[in-house]
C-alpha cells in the first residue's frame, strides 16, 4: 500500500471517501459537520463521527460536540456513542460542527505510535517476546511486554534502540487485511484481548507498520513518521505479572522533564562525589565499600564499648543469684544482646542493661541456672508497665514507664 494510500491527502478526498473511513483510519481529520440521530440525556449517537472511541489502552478523544464539551466516546452496538459534559442544547435531526482536540488527539498518536516503535525494539533485544497490552495516560505510557529477565542495561538500550528509530524518520502505515492473510503474517504482533479495535468486521484485520521496524494488528490512531513522535523517555519497569514486564516511557513534555531533572541529578551526584560523570558509577561502588568498612568498624567499636560498659557493672545479690545492673546509652535492646550474653555467668548469675529507644528498654543474660533472664524481665514491666518476653537466657522488654536509670536502681534492689 502507498504512503497516499495509507495517509490520504484530505484536500483531494471526497465527502463520501471521508464518510468511509473511521477515526482511527484518519487521525488527521479534526474539524467535521455531522447529523444528530439521537440524543438521550448526554449521551449523543452522529451520522458518522471521527473522534476516537475509547479502544484497548489508548482513552477517547476531547472535544465539542456544538457547544457540548466531549467527556467521553465509546462503542455500543458498533456505534460511536458520546457523552456529553452537560445535556445539549440541540436535538435529533439538528446538524452540529465538531471539533476533536487536537493537542490531546496529536499527543495520543504519537504515544501510541511510540508504543509500537517500543515493542520493535523488544523484537531486537529478546529471543522470545510476546505483546501483552498498553495504556497511554497524561504522563506516561506503558507497554507490557510478554518477557522476563529487563534489567537496567537492558532498559537503556530499550531507550537507545526506540530513539534511534524516531531518528531515522521511519514511515508509519496501516492498510486492512483478510483475518486468513493477516494470521499468515508472523512478524506480526497481535493482543486481541485488550485491543477491541484490531477487527473491523468479522474477516478483516487491521495492520500498523512502522517501516521495517514493527508490524501490528492495532486499531488506534498514530502518526505517519517516527520522526513526529519526538523524545522517548522511559521512566521505568516493573512486573505486573508472571512472565511479563511493564516498560513506562514518556513522550513529549514530561520526557524531556524527567530527561532533564535524571541530568541535574547525575550532574549534581557527580560534583559532590568530585568526579566526572564517567567515573561516577565506579566511584559509587567505591564508597558503598567503604561505608561497609566502616560501618563493621563501627560495630566492632560500639561492641567493645558495651563490654566495657558491662566490666564496670556493680554486682548485687538478688534473690539468692549475683546481678550486675546499669545503664546504657545510642543503643538499643538488640544491640546489647552480645555483650550481655557474653557476660553472663561470668561476671554476674544475670546481667542487665536499660536504655532509651523511643522508650525505656531492658535486656537480661541469664545462666539459666543460678538466675532466669525472662524473670528479671517480668519483676520490670510487673512494677513499672510495658511488656516483654524471652528465654531464661535472654530476655527484654519494652515500653516502661519510667527512666533508665530507675530501672537500674529497682535492680540493684536502691
Amino acid at each position: 500500500m502507498s504512503e497516499q494510500e495509507a495517509n490520504p491527502d484530505p484536500e483531494r478526498e471526497t465527502v463520501a471517501d471521508v464518510d468511509a473511513q473511521p477515526a482511527a483510519l484518519r487521525p488527521d481529520v479534526t474539524s467535521f459537520e455531522a447529523t444528530v440521530e439521537s440524543v438521550d440525556g448526554r449521551r449523543v449517537a452522529l451520522d458518522r463521527s471521527f473522534f476516537y472511541a475509547r479502544s484497548g489502552g489508548q482513552p477517547a478523544d476531547r472535544g465539542t460536540i456544538g457547544d457540548s464539551r466531549v467527556e467521553h466516546v465509546g462503542h455500543e452496538d458498533g456505534s460511536h456513542v458520546h457523552r456529553l459534559a452537560e445535556a445539549p442544547a440541540f436535538d435529533a435531526g439538528d446538524t452540529v460542527a465538531c471539533a476533536v482536540d487536537e493537542t490531546f488527539r496529536r499527543y495520543c498518536a504519537r504515544a501510541h505510535t511510540a508504543s509500537h516503535v517500543l515493542y520493535g525494539a523488544g523484537r531486537r533485544l529478546f529471543d522470545e517476546l510476546g505483546y501483552g497490552g498498553f495504556g497511554i495516560d497524561e504522563e506516561k505510557v506503558r507497554v507490557d511486554l510478554a518477557v522476563d529477565g529487563v534489567d537496567d542495561a537492558t532498559l537503556v538500550e530499550l531507550e537507545r534502540l526506540v530513539n534511534r528509530a524516531v531518528w531515522e524518520a521511519r514511515d508509519v502505515s496501516w492498510e486492512q487485511f483478510t483475518t486468513a492473510e493477516a494470521y499468515e503474517r508472523e512478524e506480526i504482533a497481535y493482543n486481541t484481548k485488550t485491543e477491541e479495535g484490531v477487527l473491523t468486521d468479522a474477516d478483516t484485520v487491521r495492520v500498523v507498520t512502522v517501516e521495517g521496524w514493527d508490524w501490528a494488528a492495532c486499531g488506534g490512531t498514530h502518526v505517519s513518521n517516527t520522526a513526529a513522535i519526538g523524545p522517548i523517555t522511559v521512566l521505568e519497569r516493573s512486573n505486573p505479572g508472571e512472565g511479563t514486564t511493564r516498560v513506562e516511557f514518556a513522550v513529549g513534555p514530561t520526557g524531556v522533564s524527567r530527561r532533564a531533572a535524571e541530568k541535574r541529578s547525575l550532574l549534581s551526584a557527580a560534583r559532590t562525589a568530585g568526579v566526572g560523570v564517567d567515573d561516577l558509577p565506579t566511584e559509587i561502588e567505591r564508597l558503598h565499600e567503604e561505608i561497609g568498612r566502616l560501618e563493621d568498624e563501627t560495630a566492632a567499636l560500639r561492641e567493645r564499648a558495651l563490654a566495657g560498659t558491662v566490666a564496670d557493672l556493680d554486682t548485687v545479690e538478688r534473690d539468692g543469684h549475683t546481678l550486675a545492673a546499669g545503664t546504657v546509652e545510642g543503643v538499643d535492646a538488640n544491640d546489647v544482646e552480645s555483650a550481655l550474653r557474653e557476660a553472663a555467668g561470668d561476671r554476674a548469675d544475670a546481667v542487665a542493661l536499660a536504655g532509651e529507644s523511643g522508650s525505656t528498654f531492658v535486656a537480661v543474660a541469664a545462666d539459666g541456672d543460678a538466675a532466669d533472664a525472662g524473670a528479671v524481665v517480668d519483676a520490670v514491666t510487673e512494677t513499672f508497665g510495658g511488656g516483654g518476653g524471652g528465654s531464661p537466657r535472654f530476655a527484654q522488654g519494652g515500653g516502661i514507664r519510667v527512666t533508665p536509670e530507675e530501672v537500674a536502681a529497682f535492680l540493684r534492689g536502691e
